[in-house]
């Protein structure tokens, strides 16, 4: 049995993946080019990948080839369609970054909500030390208790979220964007209603046709103009021109991502603009990718194989 990692690289190089040799013969690249995926997968009998395209153009040379893992929870990657003709099994992993994705959301807020850079810079700069008062008023904050909070997308990731808002205090709804989500508990909204009347938007839901472009410049004016917009889904599901044009307009008060529309950041994109850079706090992908995520996601994958070879 030979598997094949064509992208090691993106879990990290700090998690151990000794386990998977117990199955067999266990060839890892860093990083596939489409042009170089034929003749490392030429022998193999499954294939990890988290990115790299797995089509008839990439993988047609693997005879073998019997299962493809994926290393997410996404599977825009695959051609399910030429994995069925060829009888090639798929899988991938679902809800084993819930909690880190949750903590994240937070910390973007709380870094926007509380001007934790400006705090941070005014102290490490020297001009607390010269100070006369022992608290700084310069940038004001409210308390995250009281505030709505509203989520768009409730699968497992916006109701962890859902139940840390509550625990602070908070007014939880949210929108279903595919119309067919209903909760008992929390409430729901339309999408007019919950971007006029949520202090804090949160989104985490995925990129479809639903979804891609949901946030552009008119919804950005129907929200509040102290309103903090977190996204923590995919990066197309908000415009961000018209994002970054309504940062500068103080048509929104800030916006905290840890996804873009391009990954990596394009060179010439808008965020690199920003005439108040202030008012947006990005992190790049890592979200998912506590350590703890990243192992259980790579145990899962393992008894994944585990389970598809002793059936």
């Amino acid at each position: 049995m030979k598997i094949v990692f064509l992208d090691r690289k993106t879990i990290g190089e700090d998690i151990d993946l000794s386990g998977y040799d117990r199955f067999g013969d266990v060839v890892m690249y860093d990083f596939s080019y489409p042009d170089e995926v034929p003749d490392r997968v030429k022998d193999a009998d499954i294939i990890v990948c988290n990115k790299t395209k797995i089509d008839r153009n990439t993988i047609s040379t693997a005879e073998n080839l019997k299962l493809v893992c994926v290393t997410a929870t996404g599977t825009n990657n695959l051609d399910k369609d030429y994995l069925a003709e060829r009888g090639i099994e798929w899988r991938n992993v679902a809800g084993y970054s819930t909690e880190t994705v949750a903590q994240h959301t937070f910390s973007l807020l709380f870094y926007l909500l509380e001007h934790l850079s400006y705090y941070d810079e005014y102290v490490k700069s020297g001009r607390y030390a010269g100070d006369r008062l022992f608290t700084h008023f310069e940038k004001n904050f409210h308390e995250l208790n009281g505030k709505t909070w509203g989520i768009i997308g409730l699968g497992a990731i916006g109701h962890r979220v859902a139940e840390i808002a509550l625990a602070f205090g908070c007014k939880v709804q949210y929108y279903s964007t595919s119309g067919k989500n209903h909760d008992k508990i929390i409430k729901e909204a339309g999408f007019e209603e919950l971007l006029s009347t949520s202090d804090i938007i949160s989104i985490h839901a995925p990129l479809n046709n639903d979804t891609e472009n949901l946030i552009n410049a008119e919804a950005l004016k129907k929200m509040k103009p102290s309103a903090i917009l977190l996204n923590l889904g995919r990066g197309p599901i908000v415009n961000e021109e018209d994002l970054c044009d309504a940062l500068d307009a103080d048509v929104i008060c800030a916006a905290g991502l840890d996804v873009l529309s391009e990954e990596p950041m394009r060179k010439d994109s808008p965020f690199l603009k920003l005439a108040h850079p202030e008012k947006v706090f990005i992190t790049p992908h890592i979200a998912w990718a506590s350590i703890e995520a990243r192992v259980r996601l790579m145990k899962i994958i393992e008894g994944q194989i585990e389970e598809w070879l002793n059936k």
